[in-house]
């Protein structure tokens, strides 16, 4: 997979758990941490994003967005959020055509999920840092440090 580091992040329309269309452009101007997860209610996955639910103010005291992306429908979206009390939006990405226009859709024959991949987009919309391999305990905190320096640098 090509490094998207620099480049233009590409834009989506999708879902979000309560079924409103949210797209990239919602967050124009912003810094935006966007992660890729397997599936919803899944041991790895709420590893994740519980992690990213308790690290969450740092972030937002940081000025950044946190989205979630799997290929799971808004309904399930909805429990999960519900169920973990997540502060963030899940979006449905139910094809896969985002994960793919990121690196992170995964197929084996019949079956389709995202990758656990995540990026940090800056302001002007550039994805800043990709990261292709996650340890889900501690991925919340090492978007705060890369966060943090990448904002010194800015």
């Amino acid at each position: 997979m090509k490094s998207l580091k620099n480049s233009k992040a590409p834009n989506f329309n999708l879902k979000d758990e309560s079924g409103n269309i949210i797209s990239l452009g919602y967050f124009k101007e912003k810094w935006i941490v966007i992660f890729f997860y397997p599936k919803d209610d899944t041991p790895g996955c709420t590893k994740e994003v519980c992690s990213f639910r308790d690290d969450y103010s740092a972030i937002k005291s940081l000025g950044a967005h946190v989205i979630g992306i799997s290929l799971d429908k808004a309904n399930s979206h909805e429990k999960f959020k519900k169920k973990y009390q997540l502060p963030f939006m899940l979006l449905s990405d139910p094809q896969g055509e985002v994960a793919k226009k990121y690196g992170a859709l995964f197929r084996f024959m019949f079956i389709k999920f995202s990758k656990r991949h995540s990026f940090i987009i800056d302001p002007q919309g550039l994805i800043r840092k990709e990261y292709r391999s996650v340890n889900p305990s501690t991925h919340s905190i090492q978007i705060i440090n890369d966060l943090k320096l990448l904002q010194r640098s800015n």
